[in-house]
């Protein structure tokens, strides 16, 4: 399977270190999509069509985690250079007063981008995401080492071909709380299944993802002033609620709402509860 017809048409625009990927559909304020580690822009099928059927235009990246399709070897894709390729990508698209919408890993590369600038953003949404301590969260927080083994990734992406294991912590169990079509998973998995330059680029990453960059971006909470929506799942097993309560208490601006009977991919668990709390946001928040 491809990327849905409901994220719009695929579009790519040339940034610092390579080109990207992305879908946009939709027209008026933009909201832009960050998810995370193994995952593209597919993500947020389910979530796409009703914010831009309420009036927002909806870009959806295939950001460089290892589900990407267009690799990127000339990339800084530590989290600081992910982070300034999202700057980079409302910039070359001179988006403003953007929302961001992050996921997962995708939290603490916007997380680290906060840090360094608010250029050009005008809200933020957090749905459960890596945070403190926890980038990457057990168990994923096994990746990391085994990547600094040369030729490592291959069997792990190998390993993934067996969809009994789909289940299980380390792969979907702790991810999402229900199932996920196999065509949907595929969309996620063959990139760097059956490219080496993109197990390649997931490698760069994985060697530094480290919650060093976390608790750093936590340092610079007191500067972030815009508005932040903590959308949290209240089953979630890999971010416990207690990190999105300390997170509520740490960002000024901040608001937390809990998503029920969904783990840490609520795009895919609780799609509809989801954009409702974004549309929420969104106009509660808007620019007058």
């Amino acid at each position: 399977m491809g990327h849905s017809t409901s994220l719009g048409p695929a579009h790519e625009v040339d940034l610092p270190g390579g080109r990207i990927r992305y879908y946009d559909t939709g027209s008026g304020a933009p909201v832009v999509f960050v998810h995370g580690l193994l995952v593209n822009a597919n993500l947020w099928r389910k979530v796409v069509p009703a914010i831009a059927a309420a009036g927002h235009r909806c870009l959806s990246p295939d950001w460089p985690l290892g589900a990407h399709s267009i690799p990127v070897p000339e990339a800084d894709l530590t989290p600081t250079g992910l982070a300034d390729r999202i700057a980079d990508f409302l910039t070359a698209l001179d988006l403003t007063d953007v929302t961001l919408v992050a996921n997962d890993t995708g939290g603490a590369i916007v997380q680290v981008l906060l840090s360094r600038s608010t250029d050009r953003i005008g809200r933020v949404v957090l749905a459960s995401v890596d945070c403190y301590d926890r980038f990457l969260p057990p168990p994923f927080n096994i990746l990391p080492p085994i990547a600094r083994i040369p030729g490592s990734i291959r069997p792990v992406t190998e390993l993934l071909r067996i969809r009994a294991l789909h289940p299980l912590p380390i792969a979907l169990g702790w991810v999402a709380k229900h199932p996920v079509p196999h065509d949907v998973i595929d969309s996620y998995l063959l990139p760097s299944r059956n490219s080496g330059a993109i197990r390649h680029d997931l490698r760069r990453f994985l060697k530094t993802a480290n919650r060093r960059y976390t608790l750093e971006a936590a340092k610079h909470y007191p500067e972030i002033k815009i508005p932040v929506l903590l959308a949290w799942a209240k089953d979630d097993k890999l971010f416990p609620i207690s990190l999105a309560e300390r997170l509520a208490k740490e960002l000024p601006n901040a608001t937390l709402r809990f998503i029920e009977d969904s783990y840490t991919a609520s795009p895919e668990d609780q799609p509809e509860l989801l954009t409702e709390l974004i549309l929420e946001f969104t106009r509660l928040h808007a620019t007058p």
